[in-house]
């Protein structure tokens, strides 16, 4: 009796189980205020990243500048984001999240770590947590030496 593993079927268990952690870890994002998902992303990016441009925001997003601008424009109207000119090119309009907007991706992401806190919790044995904490070094090894993978803590997407 062999206990090889078929490197595809790994491969594919674990992208569909990402994948459905995404998803699962989205639609608890939408417990929280009144955000929708393209809005949350935008907050977080901007988290990550202040003082992007809207431009900036749409290729990273991989949408049209016309829909990310009307994003902002939501998200500034809300008072969760602010436009001020670019300080070294007046031409370039600089996205920074308000107070309001980083306390508003501040409590999806705490809602999301919670969510799974708990899970962690109510479903897995200690051991088993154990278990689980060292297949995650695995999975930061496997993506690559040049891929750091961000934390909540470390201003990564939410």
């Amino acid at each position: 009796m062999s206990n090889a593993v078929d490197p595809a079927e790994l491969s594919e268990d674990i992208r569909a189980l990402i994948w459905a952690y995404t998803r699962r870890l989205s639609g608890e994002s939408q417990a929280v205020g009144d955000l929708t998902l393209s809005q949350q992303t935008v907050l977080a990016r901007l988290h990550q990243a202040p003082g992007a441009t809207s431009a900036e925001l749409a290729r990273a997003e991989y949408v049209s500048p016309q829909s990310m601008s009307s994003t902002v424009s939501t998200l500034v109207d809300a008072g969760l984001v602010a436009v001020s000119p670019d300080p070294r090119d007046g031409r370039r309009r600089r996205l920074d999240l308000t107070d309001e907007g980083t306390a508003a991706i501040e409590a999806v992401r705490a809602h999301k770590a919670d969510w799974l806190r708990g899970r962690l919790v109510a479903e897995l044995t200690p051991a088993e947590q154990r278990q689980l904490a060292d297949a995650v070094v695995l999975l930061r090894r496997l993506l690559g030496p040049d891929t750091t993978p961000t934390t909540p803590s470390s201003k990564g997407p939410s």
